[in-house]
């Protein structure tokens, strides 16, 4: 089987690409190496693999680049995990994220419809919950509002999916992740951010009282997850929740860092941010049950991993 990795040389791309080139899949990544961060991290996580793979330099707000490239290539299936990412910078910036996740996706999936692919993958998020009062958080509520245009582009990304699978009978397989870290994690994501500003001495900024809880998963769970939902043969389209189902304090989520890089933290802090979502927690009893999802790494377990990874990397 032929696959695509849309931001296959992202954080949870790269870790994708490399667990399906050693299940023996055929590999191609698509990514467009935009500066959301140094493009040279992204070529980083995909240097060990490049020889194995064909990199497609594609913007996904192209719908003719996108076209091009299905019809030059055959591919059955698509993870699409690219994505402008991020809540704060969507708040700031939302035409570009409608532009690349909404208009993007729309033509992937369309280029997918003409050239008959067999299996769609999305990468949702937990963020499509907002500020859900129903805890844990399940793929059966119905979801009325979102609180950041992050989070709309990725519920629109969805229906946008249904759609093309109800209309095309395409399998289309959408996946909520929920705050997922591990090595290679995107350097402005809260784990990496406190990691580095703490390693070096610098403050950190704590928005809010230290309250809010997330729903912190493990890379190679998620990729156990994703990896699983290739052979998912149920409804046509369907979305499963990926998470750990255990919450932590972000307090508490400082206090760890602190203690495994042996460093107190320079607490700078600040009000809650808009667009924050107080809570995430994940119901993965459908998971469970369907794609036999089954996380086995806590955040004491995981978090200690991705430190050893970070103090690697500064040497």
């Amino acid at each position: 089987m032929r696959i695509l990795v849309t931001g296959g040389a992202g954080f949870i791309g790269s870790h994708l690409v490399e667990k399906l080139l050693a299940a023996g899949y055929d590999v191609a990544i698509l990514d467009d190496f935009n500066d959301f961060y140094d493009p040279q991290i992204k070529h980083a996580n995909i240097a060990a693999v490049a020889k194995d793979v064909a990199v497609h330099y594609v913007d996904l707000r192209d719908n003719a680049a996108v076209r091009n490239l299905f019809h030059r290539e055959k591919f059955q299936t698509i993870a699409h995990l690219a994505a402008r990412a991020g809540i704060r910078p969507s708040i700031q910036h939302p035409q570009l994220y409608y532009d690349t996740n909404v208009s993007g996706t729309l033509h992937l999936l369309d280029a997918a419809r003409v050239t008959g692919l067999e299996r769609f993958i999305f990468a949702s998020s937990s963020s499509v919950y907002g500020i859900s009062k129903t805890v844990p958080f399940s793929e059966d509520q119905h979801l009325s509002q979102t609180i950041s245009p992050y989070a709309a582009t990725k519920i629109a990304g969805e229906f946008l999916c249904s759609t093309f699978s109800h209309l095309y009978q395409m399998r289309v397989i959408a996946l909520r992740y929920f705050t997922v870290y591990g090595p290679r994690q995107r350097p402005d994501l809260a784990i990496h951010q406190f990691t580095r500003r703490i390693y070096a001495g610098q403050p950190i900024d704590q928005f809010g009282n230290g309250r809010t809880r997330r729903d912190y998963t493990y890379i190679d769970d998620v990729i156990e997850g994703t990896m699983a939902a290739l052979k998912y043969d149920g409804p046509l389209f369907d979305i499963f929740n990926l998470g750990e189902s255990e919450t932590t304090r972000l307090k508490d989520l400082i206090a760890a860092i602190e203690n495994a890089l042996g460093k107190k933290a320079k607490i700078n802090r600040l009000p809650e941010q808009p667009g924050d979502m107080p809570l995430t927690c994940a119901d993965i009893s459908k998971a469970r049950k369907l794609l036999g999802y089954n996380p086995t790494t806590r955040l004491r377990d995981g978090l200690p991993r991705f430190i050893d990874w970070f103090l690697r990397t500064q040497k």
